[in-house]
Order: structure tokens, then C-alpha cells, then sequence
């Protein structure tokens, strides 16, 4: 255990997730410790939560309704996380952030006040945010760094025809369904398309894996490095920046 605890100390001073030791010695750790498995896509019955939200995402519809006439309002993804510029750099990917590791969009939330509700009895929910995509966008193949992390998309407003608005997650194609969940282990490579002609909106997830101790306690260890990283601290400053300036044009 000490040997996992002392790096773990010195990342969180070096504030340094992208490049963590821990995290690459976390990520194999998982097929042990993993209370879901180890695989590509998981089901819903695996996570006791999916069901409530699968069940109120209309009321969750309703509320992007109210924001998607602000759509082109919205920043974009690389706007709000730098980082991202590496698979986006257009215009075409929104977003409209409710949390973040520990960040939490007290306007977005007030303005879509029965998802912020749902979203908080969701454990170990660490991002959420309304991911929007435009006509014509593709999102090209990345992964993500962290083994530790479950990905879901809750399918809001899915375009046809439907086999033109898909996901590959490693060599498997997945296409969503209005109102129910998408789950997949997103640090296998995975890329995106939307050919059609209108927005393609999900609620995007990230979740803590659940996972037997003591790589849960680890893994709760590195969200909270991960919280304290400039990735996230960039990220925050450039929301609240958004915020001030949607907050004078919706006056």
C-alpha cells in the first residue's frame, strides 16, 4: 500500500495527472480490482443509477430545449479545456458544463434545475455537462488517460438517419437511442461521427469505476489530484469567463 500512497503524495504536489506513474500502475490494476469488469461497453444493470435517469430523460429533454436556442452561444469544448484542441478545433463541438471534479456551474445548474437534482444522486459522478454536436462533426480517434473512470451518455437528441450518428469504441460501432444510456471504459480508442443535418446532444458522464478497496480509496486519491491539476483549474477560469459573458447578452 505504501508503495502505491508515496508517488501518489508526490503527483499531488507535482500537480501532474496527465503524466502520472500512479495512474498508468492504476490502469493495470483494474481487471483485479474492477467490482464491473474490464471490458469495452458495460450495461446498465451494472449501475443501479441508470434507471432513474433513463426514466426522467425527458425532463432532462426539456430542459436542453430551453438551451439549445443558445447553441451557438455555447463554448466550445477546446474553449472551456484547451486540451481539447487536439481533437477539436472548429466550432462545431458545444458544450454547457454542470460539474467538473469538484467545480460546480451554479448558473448552468440554476438554469436546468431537475437535471442538477438527478445529477447529484449519481455516486462518484465527477464530470457532466450537455455534449453538442453539430451537423457534419466528427470527433477523430483518441482515448482517454484514466482507467478509473467510467464514461456514460445519456442520449437526448439523436438525429436520423441513425447509422450516420455512431461511436466506435475500439473495434465495435455502438449507435445511441433517445433515452437511454451509453456506458464504455473511454480509454480505448473510440471516435465519433454526426453526418447528419441537425444536433446530436448527449449528457455526458464521467463516473468513478466502481472498484474493490484499496485501489478505490487510490482512486478517489487521484480525483482529487486530478481537481487540483491546472487542466482543471484552466478549465474552471475559462467557465466562469463564459458565464459572465452569457450572463450580459441574456440581460
Amino acid at each position: 500500500m505504501n508503495g502505491l500512497l508515496n508517488p501518489l503524495i508526490k503527483k499531488i504536489e507535482e500537480i501532474n495527472p496527465g503524466n502520472s506513474a500512479l495512474v498508468r500502475k492504476l490502469e493495470s490494476m483494474v481487471p483485479e480490482y474492477s467490482l464491473v469488469g474490464d471490458s469495452v461497453f458495460f450495461t446498465k444493470e451494472q449501475f443501479p443509477w441508470v434507471e432513474e435517469l433513463e426514466a426522467n430523460w425527458q425532463v432532462i429533454r426539456q430542459e436542453l430545449d430551453q438551451v439549445m436556442p443558445y447553441a451557438d452561444a455555447l463554448p466550445n469544448f477546446q474553449d472551456i479545456s484547451p486540451r481539447q484542441n487536439r481533437i477539436a478545433s472548429d466550432d462545431r463541438w458545444k458544450t454547457f458544463f454542470f460539474c467538473a471534479f469538484g467545480f460546480r456551474s451554479k448558473t448552468n445548474c440554476d438554469r436546468c434545475p431537475e437535471t442538477a437534482k438527478l445529477l447529484k444522486k449519481i455516486p462518484g459522478l465527477k464530470v457532466a455537462f450537455f455534449s453538442i454536436l453539430a451537423p457534419g462533426k466528427h470527433i477523430p480517434e483518441h482515448r482517454g488517460k484514466h482507467k478509473g473512470l467510467i464514461r456514460c451518455h445519456l442520449a437526448l437528441k439523436v438525429p436520423e438517419p441513425r447509422e450516420k450518428c455512431r461511436i466506435r469504441v475500439a473495434n465495435q460501432i455502438a449507435y445511441w437511442e433517445e433515452g437511454k444510456c451509453l456506458l464504455f471504459d473511454d480509454t480505448f480508442f473510440h471516435e465519433v461521427w454526426n453526418d447528419t443535418d441537425d444536433y446530436r446532444v448527449v449528457l455526458f458522464l464521467d463516473i468513478a469505476r466502481p472498484m474493490k478497496f484499496p485501489l478505490s480509496f487510490i482512486n478517489g486519491l487521484v480525483s482529487v489530484l486530478i481537481s487540483l491539476s491546472p487542466i482543471v483549474q484552466i478549465a474552471k477560469g475559462n467557465h466562469l469567463a463564459w458565464e459572465k459573458q452569457f450572463e450580459k447578452m441574456m440581460r
